[in-house]
């Protein structure tokens, strides 16, 4: 609340942002989650750490998944972030919710997904589905929904047929 009336000051007639609109103490969470979503969790050697941490950081990941470390889960979209039962991330993956000019939408991953590593998921027109039993190929830049039981590969990314039918 102070934030947002010295930006008021400092700039007179224009929206105030976001985090301006914080309390203090909001801000001071918002501080400590950062911290431990990028700091401590994707560091972790155990995934039961790097999962427990993450949950307790808001985000909201099912039973049986793994994450691997030196992921980017996006701090300031925790609640926008859903990863359902038996999911694999590999090393390295990147999950962005919003950006410069963007909304804050959402990114779910159904159950049995894969995701390669190094891919970065990146929902900038909309929220992203990667469907159930996926496969998300490695460093592909996932900026759209895939159906369930696809592979998709490539920057940005694109659906292949699967070998199996």
């Amino acid at each position: 609340m102070l934030l947002e009336i010295y930006y008021k000051l400092k700039h007179p007639g224009e929206p105030v942002p976001y985090y301006y609109k914080r309390s203090i103490i909001g801000e001071l969470l918002h501080l400590a989650r950062k911290f431990v979503c990028q700091n401590i969790a994707p560091n972790c050697v155990t995934n039961f750490m790097r999962v427990t941490l993450y949950r307790l950081c808001g985000i909201k990941i099912g039973k049986g998944t793994f994450i691997g470390m030196k992921c980017y889960l996006d701090d300031l979209c925790h609640d926008k972030i859903v990863i359902e039962d038996n999911v694999i991330i590999s090393y390295g993956v990147y999950f962005s919710c919003h950006g410069y000019h963007q909304d804050h939408n959402k990114i779910v991953i159904r159950r049995g997904a894969y995701i390669g590593m190094r891919a970065s998921l990146i929902a900038p027109k909309g929220d992203i589905e990667i469907g159930e039993k996926a496969v998300i190929g490695a460093n592909t830049l996932v900026n759209k929904s895939v159906p369930q039981g696809s592979t998709a590969v490539g920057v940005p990314c694109r659906i292949i047929p699967n070998q199996l039918d």
